[in-house]
């Protein structure tokens, strides 16, 4: 096949005045804005299942007589499904059709949730959150790259701002969820009040899913595939290690043992990616790479994801630590201290749509900007925390580093995709997920490490559990600034696509 050239100077023009001057076009139809919608609530459910394991773990441990360290397998088996399956699904969308893609998703997770049900131990329950977790790794890219293809250009940041109510919403309500359905009812049952609305979502989609875009018959490279595998894979594990004793319990031989455990995972994860990037770059010359990577190219879609991806770190890390610092300092239940966060959950989906009306009118520059110093602001806010900290102080935080990463998310979304030709949204789509998985793994392991590390050292040299457990929180949150201050100086940078993109065709 013949390489296609897709240099920066094709495939990223930007606009300096960062606004859309392409004539208005139709509006998208009664059909594609119910494929969209049908899309977001299978995706949203996939997601709001995805993070409400966390809060189960301890009810599990004991239904299910297994360890600790048994029971993270749970997350820990979920995240790697997802880091090996994610990265192949700009092939797999392009290779299949729109339906076939969806069906499989959904089947997948349906009937990975069905066995959740059912299971009657721990083995099967593992095996059920794999097959659950291929369903879901399909979803978003499919989603993304959906959106991106029947979405005209000037209506893409409302839409993609209903993207970031998934994205961001779910994730912040799953652990809310789940300890409200704990507290009363079995863990079963959160995969059963999951499993209705996943069933109607696939029967709806074999219905009313069209097929949608361009087929290609590229063959599949397995060595692509086993390298993307060790690669990402190879990464999520060791980073899901090095958080993985939240409490700091372990004996020095397990410690040990684990450390020894992480490294090897990361130097196979680095390795293999290594590799998988240098064979990548050779198949794209006659257009059969697994993950495309002149995606690149782009300057505006590489400083995206850049962006995207430390946002992704703090989110993530955010979200996991809070909890662990509003039940372990400051004595709340988890019921409590997941509704002590739902208020930033609202503001964040609630404004996923404005937010992409803005975007569509004024641009990346004027939502990005304050969104990342808003972050920031209450990133640093929090490196003040302390036992004794007012909590209505933190739901107002909270709130507002919602609001900041809602303003953030959907522009980078709509900028980084944009910035592509039609024939390469699966690949971008790919992309953005893979790294938000990796970003988001690596959050949850550094700020986890550094909150439950410090935190035993400050207890150990006699500080008060609590108060230690403040110093702790204090010290993950400051690591969580500091990384992301950076982002000041790219969002000045990061422009919306000029329209003219998808319309022209890639240089060759």
């Amino acid at each position: 096949m013949a390489s296609v050239d897709t240099g920066t100077e094709s495939v990223d023009p930007l606009d300096p005045s960062e606004t859309n001057d392409a004539p208005p076009r139709d509006p998208i139809g009664a059909k594609e804005n119910r494929v969209i919608w049908l899309l977001l609530a299978a995706a949203f459910v996939a997601i709001l299942n995805e993070t409400t394991m966390g809060v189960a773990i301890p009810h599990l441990i004991g239904d299910l007589d297994i360890t600790a360290v048994a029971a993270q397998w749970l997350t820990t088996a979920f995240m790697l499904t997802m880091a090996v399956v994610i990265p192949t699904t700009g092939f797999l969308l392009n290779r299949f059709s729109t339906r076939a893609m969806f069906v499989t998703a959904m089947g997948l997770f349906s009937a990975g949730t069905l066995i959740a049900v059912l299971a009657p131990g721990f083995e099967v329950l593992v095996v059920a959150r794999v097959v659950q977790a291929s369903g879901t790794a399909i979803m978003m890219p499919l989603l993304m790259t959906t959106l991106m293809t029947v979405v005209p250009p000037h209506l893409r940041g409302r839409m993609m701002g209903r993207m970031s109510v998934v994205i961001s919403l779910a994730p912040a309500i799953g652990p809310t969820m789940a300890g409200i359905v704990l507290d009363t009812l079995s863990w079963r049952w959160i995969f059963a009040i999951v499993l209705p609305i996943a069933l109607i979502a696939l029967v709806a989609g074999i219905r009313w899913i069209p097929n949608i875009g361009e087929r290609t018959h590229a063959p599949l490279d397995v060595v692509s595939v086993v390298l993307s595998a060790l690669g990402f894979g190879g990464l999520v594990f060791g980073l899901s290690q090095i958080g993985g004793d939240h409490g700091g319990t372990s004996s020095p031989d397990a410690s040990g043992a684990s450390t020894v455990t992480l490294v090897i995972a990361l130097a196979i994860g680095v390795v293999a990616l290594a590799l998988f990037v240098w064979r990548q770059l050779a198949l794209q010359k006659v257009d059969d790479a697994l993950l495309d990577l002149r995606i690149f190219r782009s300057g505006n879609f590489s400083l995206s994801v850049a962006h995207f991806a430390v946002m992704s770190l703090a989110f993530f890390g955010t979200i996991t630590a809070l909890p662990l610092y509003l039940q372990g300092t400051l004595r709340m239940s988890a019921t409590e201290s997941g509704l002590a966060v739902l208020p930033g959950a609202l503001a964040m989906g609630l404004l996923g749509p404005v937010i992409g009306r803005i975007y569509d009118q004024r641009g990346t520059r004027v939502l990005l900007l304050p969104g990342t110093i808003i972050v920031l602001a209450v990133l640093w806010g929090f490196t003040t925390l302390t036992e004794s900290t007012p909590v209505w102080i933190i739901v107002v935080a909270q709130t507002l580093f919602s609001v900041g990463l809602a303003m953030s998310f959907t522009p980078l979304f709509t900028a980084s995709l944009g910035s592509l030709p039609p024939r390469f949204y699966s690949y971008g789509s790919a992309t953005v997920s893979t790294v938000q998985q990796v970003a988001g793994a690596a959050g949850i392991a550094l700020l986890i490490t550094i909150m439950s590390s410090v935190g035993a050292a400050a207890a150990q040299a006699g500080t008060e559990a609590h108060a230690a457990g403040a110093a702790g929180a204090r010290a993950a949150f400051l690591l969580a600034a500091i990384i992301a201050t950076p982002l000041l100086i790219s969002a000045f940078f990061i422009r919306k696509p000029a329209d003219a993109i998808e319309d022209a065709p890639p240089a060759h």
